[in-house]
């Protein structure tokens, strides 16, 4: 079932996969906090590769449904599957005392995203807001437990947008909009986050290239997201 590079440890394979979210997770002070968020986020990336590597949608769904089987493991009383991710994963849900519908509702996004090779407005938002927004939930959680984590999820929907328009996965006229939109309320809502949990938001920062269609260099999106930081606004 899914497999790992030998030696990849989770940061170095996040900062290889997903380098913008890898960005984001520099401005997180704490190191266990920090590994936490990348084991969320690579695990995000297995339920994506899941897609990208199958033949079909009927094996990318069996892959998948390993995924929903790792987490019933970590919300049971038993071991967890032998995998980098599920075991790195399980012991943030753990120490964390995580939720298990969000981790479902990552799932469920990507089988519902399975079948057409390119989504509607529609769908696109619903897949935004059930995978990436999910995540950005759970992130914000880790940062900090009394955070809204809600506040986050608007952030998180509009990273989501802005992959599927760099993967040509959505119509870009269509889905600018919903990204605008998806920005606009992430602005409003990410400062009510507080200082500790703020970084759960960051990616919405790096999506506004993606929506004036000039995504910005690395050393752009850094100075950018240092100045998110600084200000507390996205």
């Amino acid at each position: 079932m899914p497999g790992r590079e030998p030696g990849d440890d989770l940061e170095a394979l996040i900062r290889r996969v997903d380098p913008d979210r890898w960005l984001t997770t520099r401005f997180i002070a704490d190191p266990a906090a920090r590994a936490d968020v990348a084991a969320l986020y690579v695990f995000a990336y297995e339920l994506a590769r899941a897609r990208r590597v199958a033949a079909t949608p009927l094996t990318a769904e069996i892959r998948l449904a390993w995924w929903r089987e790792a987490v019933d493991e970590m919300f049971g009383a038993g071991p967890v599957r032998r995998h980098p991710t599920a075991e790195a994963l399980a012991a943030a849900v753990r120490r964390r005392l995580l939720p298990r519908e969000p981790l479902e509702a990552m799932i469920e996004g990507e089988i519902a995203a399975l079948e057409p090779e390119a989504l509607d407005a529609a769908a696109a938002e619903r897949w935004a807001e059930d995978v990436h927004g999910s995540a950005a939930r759970l992130a914000a959680m880790i940062l900090d437990p009394a955070a809204p984590g809600e506040a986050a999820a608007p952030a998180g929907r509009a990273f989501g947008l802005s992959l599927l328009i760099r993967s040509r996965r959505v119509d870009t006229p269509a889905a600018r909009p919903l990204l605008r939109s998806a920005l606009a309320e992430a602005r409003r809502a990410a400062p009510g986050l507080g200082v500790a949990a703020f970084p759960a938001a960051l990616p919405a920062r790096l999506a506004r290239g993606d929506l004036a269609a000039r995504p910005p260099g690395g050393l752009a999106k850094r100075l950018a997201l240092v100045l998110a930081v600084a200000t507390g606004r996205v």
